[in-house]
């Protein structure tokens, strides 16, 4: 019954990350393919080809992300979203939305951007218990009219999920910078503490 058991646990490490890793590839493949329904339906692949191939939508998102960025490079481009944004922002309802995003992605995009590029490990839900969170930038606006000190705007995810988590702001003095990359310190949330992040000071 040992060995039975040793093997079924050994299987499950094995199958079990395989196959969340293949139904997240599926997910995503399957999303961008929905994007082929922009064009003409002479052009799709499935009628072209005679049969579906998945990953033609991944190929057209990544041809449009290209074809954008190439063409907001310049100065044309930069003026037409300027010109963009300005209409956007006048529509009541879609400009309360659209601002929010572009103001987040702005900040997590920006090659000059300071979001989510350092680590640091706090002390949350309260003091005694530390975790890992990640720094967004510093308290901005009327919010730092009332914070006399130095604070820091920190992102506490949650585990297993990332994508949940609290913003809180904290003194820099109660932070710690830790020598870790970001991708690194996800893993060890994901992991729940399972897969213990290597520095870039320590050896692999």
């Amino acid at each position: 019954m040992n060995a039975l058991r040793k093997w079924l646990f050994s299987g499950l490490l094995v199958i079990v990350p395989l196959a969340i890793t293949i139904w997240v590839l599926d997910w995503i493949v399957g999303t961008l393919d929905q994007t082929l329904l922009i064009l003409p339906a002479a052009w799709h692949p499935d009628r072209l080809l005679g049969l579906h191939i998945p990953g033609f939508g991944v190929l057209l998102t990544l041809l449009i992300l290209l074809v954008v960025g190439a063409v907001t490079s310049n100065f044309v481009g930069k003026q037409l979203v300027r010109w963009g944004d300005a209409v956007l922002g006048r529509i009541p309802v879609v400009r309360s939305i659209y601002t929010s995003v572009k103001q987040v992605s702005d900040t997590l995009f920006s090659e000059s951007g300071n979001a989510f590029r350092t680590a640091v490990l706090v002390q949350w839900p309260r003091e005694g218990v530390w975790t890992v969170g990640f720094v967004t930038g510093s308290p901005g606006g009327d919010v730092a009219t009332y914070l006399r000190d130095d604070f820091l705007s920190v992102y506490v995810p949650t585990t297993p999920n990332p994508t949940g988590g609290y913003f809180v702001m904290l003194r820099r003095s109660d932070c710690i910078e830790l020598d870790m990359h970001v991708d690194a310190a996800l893993k060890y949330i994901v992991s729940m503490g399972v897969v213990v992040p290597v520095g870039p000071s320590q050896p692999k």
